[in-house]
């Protein structure tokens, strides 16, 4: 049995908004997030799924992951998602509270509104309405809920997933309610994600007298030098799925707050988004071949962070076309197919089955009054039901 949960009596499991209401009323700032997780488990439980609730804190504070299932063969479909948000900022900047769940005027607000507990609750809802109406002849839906996305992202859905090889367990196809679309409701479905590596490049000189030049080695030109190399040429123009690589120099340091002395070291990170036309040994060595044409290796170091995504595709196909289909059905809108955006947790997904994103409009992600249509939060749920109700209607497996 899932552990208890503190918040108030569990409210009925096929009302989006009222599951999303309870949610958000959570304050699951990550990684303080397992009173968010316990309630879904208790949700799912109540419901007759099985519970698997587990923790992990291999690269910090323990973690609180999910995975829960309802029906015993394939084929298996899985809804997956995160509970955990990022702060709030100043709770008085908002004009309702971040964790109030408030519903007004059409819409409701709160931390993780968009993302991505208003995804969590349509695909609660969507799941029950459709197992409450009749179990298919064969199939199960299932559940991996983290608290660790907007994290370090090291001891959540990846943890799941490797649990889940372990076990033996088989998940057929997966929808991520990550929040797609960039202006309405049925803009974008996406279908694979961009790479995503950074480092940092140091250059290390003689500090000395700003006037004295030649009693000094600056290593502000040879930094520079080396950023050029790095974005002076593009790194590919783009590929079947994706946009064009892109690297961004995101900070220059030399530590120096004064004018007349000339730094000792001076150092640059740097983001890159990568397509398919890379992997993540052959982006590393294209950026030390691009470094080392302008300088020699010894001259510099470069360090690469961890944590580190290779670039995926879940090729267009049955699958991609029936969420697509479900999403145009319900909106009117036929969605782009994209793998434009930042990194999520289904580069860890990927290595377990297809898996495609779609979910609430994103435009006030991450800010202060983080808000989604009612409207919007109920035309996911029927989305997502419509998603369940054509899937083991025709398995595309």
């Amino acid at each position: 049995m899932p552990p208890s949960v503190k918040s108030e009596p569990l409210p009925e499991g096929t009302d989006a908004v009222e599951l999303a209401r309870a949610l958000l009323k959570i304050p699951s700032v990550t990684p303080d997030s397992a009173e968010a997780v316990d309630f879904v488990a208790a949700v799912l439980a109540a419901a007759g799924f099985r519970i698997d609730r587990f923790s992990s804190a291999s690269a910090g504070p323990p973690i609180a992951n999910l995975y829960a299932q309802i029906g015993e063969s394939g084929p298996n479909l899985c809804f997956a998602g995160h509970v955990d948000v990022v702060p709030p900022g100043d709770p008085a900047l908002w004009t309702h509270g971040p964790f109030s769940g408030a519903c007004t005027d059409g819409l409701l607000f709160g931390r993780g509104a968009v993302d991505m507990k208003g995804g969590v609750a349509a695909a609660i809802a969507a799941a029950l309405q459709f197992w409450q109406a009749g179990p298919p002849a064969r199939g199960s839906i299932s559940f991996l809920v983290t608290g660790d996305e907007e994290g370090p992202a090291l001891d959540g859905t990846v943890k799941v997933v490797e649990r889940l090889k372990a076990q033996g367990t088989r998940i057929d196809h997966c929808v991520l309610g990550e929040p797609t679309n960039p202006g309405a409701l049925g803009d974008m479905v996406k279908i694979g994600r961009r790479g995503s590596l950074s480092g940092t490049v140091t250059v290390r000189g003689k500090q000395g007298h700003a006037a004295y030049p030649e009693l000094a080695d600056n290593p502000v030109p040879r930094l520079i030098r080396l950023l050029n190399g790095l974005i002076e040429a593009p790194l590919d123009h783009g590929s079947d799925h994706f946009p064009p690589s892109n690297l961004e120099i995101v900070s220059v340091d030399v530590g120096n707050p004064v004018f007349n002395v000339i730094p000792a070291e001076a150092r640059a990170k740097f983001n890159v988004r990568f397509n398919d036309r890379f992997s993540l040994p052959t982006m590393q060595a294209e950026i030390l071949r691009r470094l080392t044409a302008v300088a020699a290796p010894a001259s510099f170091d470069l360090a690469f962070q961890p944590g580190p995504s290779e670039s995926f595709v879940t090729a267009p196909g049955p699958f991609v076309d029936l969420v697509r289909g479900a999403v145009e059905t319900v909106t009117g809108r036929s969605p782009a197919l994209s793998t434009t955006g930042g990194t999520s947790d289904a580069r860890f997904i990927k290595d377990l089955c297809p898996v495609v994103e779609f979910g609430l409009v994103g435009r006030t992600m991450h800010g202060v009054n983080e808000a989604t249509a009612v409207d919007d939060l109920e035309r996911l749920t029927e989305i997502y039901r419509l998603i369940l109700d054509r899937y083991f209607a025709n398995p595309p497996v």
